[in-house]
């Protein structure tokens, strides 16, 4: 799978910034929405980009390193000598699956009942070619020094809708996205480059278990050329009266409960008479 990307603009700083104050006004997210870049073999890495096997003396895995990207608001990249998730070092194309991998001997037992699902469940996994890239690097919309190919917005899921609708505001259509249940980080990343389309992901087990991800969030995941057309979208939605917080029926009469009319009727009383 090879993805497609375009530039959205001559300008990507202005394009960041307008985008995250877009996403601040009209999401409010709890966490910062990210900008994240695939780095080929030889492309330098971003300034002021912690790498944690050489800044950190540590391993992390992707989606550890997307939750500590939000919460912490670091930059962050991470490639074959980072990555200790065997399954997230294959999809990223840092290590070339074996056989043990395809056969499905990671998810027998534990995601799939038997070697022929549980193969065919890794058979389904996005991925990128080996050695396509080296590092993915990911970082807060504002403090990202570079380029992004995919930008992520972990939210409830109303604030995804209110993604949803901006990214068919000018094109109509439908989002369609594929989940596994699994390596979210892949369909976040590789679905969404491969793809060239928006996609609306499902954290899965690993990203609750290390990166944090909480029960009431979902992902809404586009690709960096769409940066405008969201902007756009919140932007035209927002003024048609679709908003986040969502708007609520509250104005019609209540009923109250008997002693309090009674009291009421009262009050009336005293004050007409």
């Amino acid at each position: 799978m090879n993805p497609v990307m375009t530039s959205t603009a001559a300008d990507p700083a202005a394009t960041l910034k307008k985008m995250d104050d877009a996403i601040a006004r009209y999401i409010r997210p709890d966490t910062f929405p990210l900008a994240i870049r695939m780095l080929k073999p030889g492309e330098p890495l971003p300034p002021d980009v912690k790498v944690p096997s050489q800044s950190l003396g540590e391993q992390w895995i992707v989606c550890q390193s997307i939750g500590i990207a939000r919460r912490y608001g670091w930059a962050v990249a991470v490639g074959k000598q980072d990555v200790i998730c065997p399954l997230a070092a294959i999809a990223f194309g840092f290590r070339a699956p074996n056989d043990d991998y395809l056969k499905g001997f990671a998810a027998v037992g534990m995601y799939c009942k038997d070697e022929q699902a549980a193969a065919s469940l890794e058979a389904s996994t996005w991925k990128f070619e080996p050695g396509t890239y080296d590092y993915v690097c990911v970082a807060p919309l504002n403090r990202a020094k570079f380029e992004p190919h995919v930008v992520a917005v972990y939210a409830n899921s109303a604030q995804v809708l209110r993604l949803v609708h901006a990214a068919l505001y000018k094109r109509g259509g439908r989002i369609a996205s594929t989940s596994g249940g699994r390596l979210d980080c892949a369909e976040i990343v590789i679905q969404t480059m491969s793809t060239n389309e928006p996609k609306v992901i499902l954290p899965c087990t690993g990203d609750r278990i290390f990166g944090m991800a909480q029960d009431t969030e979902m992902v809404f995941a586009f690709p960096w050329s769409y940066a405008d057309e969201i902007v756009e979208g919140l932007e035209g939605t927002h003024k048609s009266g679709i908003r986040y917080p969502i708007t609520v029926a509250m104005r019609e009469t209540v009923n109250m409960p008997p002693s309090y009319q009674e009291l009421m009727a009262k009050l009336k009383a005293r004050d007409e008479s």
